[in-house]
């Protein structure tokens, strides 16, 4: 019996760097979360993806906001709303809106690294997407191998050199 749990793999020039993601898509099973707990453990980012015609995929980010913090506290998360293909009857705006989008960001405190609208039918803003995780991704382990060079070489405060000061001149 399959799990549910598919993988894919995709490489992205990023500078003078490959750089290549590694995407494990759930498709929100909850029969799988046992098993996705243990891939969160070394996640460098989260990718959360919801229907932008279907309310109910926009109000279970919710849990798995809360399971990408718990499993995988130093992951990037980023919000995706997908179907911006899908036209709604009567030229309404969709179900979830980018005021909900918004709402969702600040509650959960800067927590999404970024947010973007796609259609995997079309490929709208796919490619954008992912070039710009992989480009967030070499920035944040760029400054985290910064911070790791200060840590291991550490650094020493000396205090002034003592200038011998004539007094006023005037």
């Amino acid at each position: 019996s399959t799990l549910g749990l598919d993988h894919f793999g995709r490489t992205f020039n990023v500078g003078d760097k490959e750089i290549k993601l590694q995407l494990w898509d759930t498709g929100g099973m909850e029969r799988v979360a046992s098993v996705t707990s243990s891939y969160y453990k070394f996640a460098e980012a989260a990718i959360l993806v919801f229907a932008l015609d279907n309310e109910y995929s926009f109000h279970a980010l919710s849990q798995h906001m809360l399971d990408v913090v718990t499993y995988a506290e130093n992951a990037k998360i980023f919000l995706v709303g997908n179907k911006v293909d899908v036209e709604t009857s009567g030229g309404e705006p969709p179900p979830v809106t980018d005021a909900d989008m918004e709402s969702f960001c600040e509650q959960c405190h800067s927590l999404i690294s970024a947010t973007y609208k796609t259609s995997c039918k079309t490929g709208e803003g796919i490619e954008e997407m992912f070039r710009d995780i992989a480009n967030s991704l070499v920035e944040s382990n760029r400054s985290r191998l910064e911070l790791q060079a200060l840590e291991s070489h550490g650094f020493k405060i000396h205090p002034p050199d003592e200038v011998n000061d004539p007094g006023c001149l005037c």
